[in-house]
């Protein structure tokens, strides 16, 4: 297996391995999987895997989990459909970690790539230990042991009706984590909002509010300070697909953000995401 690492910040390319060898071998797993902790994302190329290979390598890093509004690969638990066709859509254009409005949030994902267009459709991911480590000493103060809520019906709700949005939030209801979380593997700090995070629950004390007009868009203003850090280049790398491309990610530590600059062109992708446990 050759490792080559695609910034100084956060991504490497694997090359001479298969990720099914991967699922069967419990030495080449310990490899990848402290590869994966260094680097944050992997990418794998030529993997023409079976949809059970994929499933099998995912599950090495953990049981796997089905998404409530995507649809689920048939005859497969835990693979989830990612099939954009010729209609444009824009829901996975902004920076975010999957599924922080769980409250168990996913440890990883692995996403293979069936079918892309010629030109388009890369992926950026984010390195947000590194996000986190580069923020000024006095934004470090002022967001330790803040929490933020996290949810889902602003985002994948926003297409729904009334009744089917009412019972997406039903079985999802908001949650809160920490907006600074501790990796549970490495001890790293990593910055933890995005997208799904809402609003701050333990913002408004003296220390941070002077006048009651402090409170809203006080907290706002730093809530989008903080999301909008992902987007800085020196904390990303960024992959183009090809058919059968793979990448796995930590997804504690990372954000991506899915590229939409193909449209009208299909894109085929499937992804097994692996389950995780509470931030803290």
């Amino acid at each position: 297996m050759r490792i080559k690492p695609l910034t100084c910040s956060i991504g490497a390319e694997l090359t001479n391995v298969n990720v099914a060898d991967v699922a069967r071998s419990e030495s080449l797993f310990a490899e990848i999987k402290a590869l994966l902790l260094k680097h944050r994302v992997l990418f794998f190329r030529d993997q023409d895997i079976s949809r059970a290979d994929h499933v099998a390598f995912a599950r090495c890093f953990g049981d796997l989990e089905d998404h409530p509004v995507a649809n689920t690969v048939p005859g497969y638990p835990g693979l989830i459909e990612i099939y954009k066709s010729e209609k444009r859509d824009h829901f996975e254009n902004t920076y975010h970690s999957d599924a922080s409005w769980r409250a168990n949030p996913p440890r990883a994902a692995v996403l293979r790539c069936i079918s892309c267009p010629d030109v388009g459709g890369d992926t950026i991911w984010v390195n947000m230990v590194e996000a986190y480590n580069s923020l000024p000493e006095e934004i470090k103060t002022k967001i330790a042991g803040l929490r933020a809520k996290h949810g889902i019906e602003h985002s994948f709700g926003a297409i729904l009706t009334t009744e089917e949005r009412e019972e997406l939030v039903r079985k999802n209801p908001l949650v809160d984590h920490p907006v600074v979380r501790t990796h549970p593997e490495t001890g790293e700090k990593v910055l933890y909002v995005g997208p799904f995070s809402t609003h701050f629950i333990n913002y408004h004390t003296p220390e941070n509010v002077r006048f009651g007009q402090d409170k809203t868009p006080g907290a706002s203003l730093l809530l989008n300070y903080l999301i909008s850090q992902a987007a800085i280049p020196e904390y990303q790398v960024r992959f183009r697909w090809e058919p059968n491309s793979l990448a796995i990610w930590d997804n504690m530590a990372t954000q991506h953000y899915a590229v939409s600059d193909y449209w009208p062109a299909p894109r085929r992708m499937e992804r097994a995401t692996v389950r995780g446990e509470r931030p803290f």
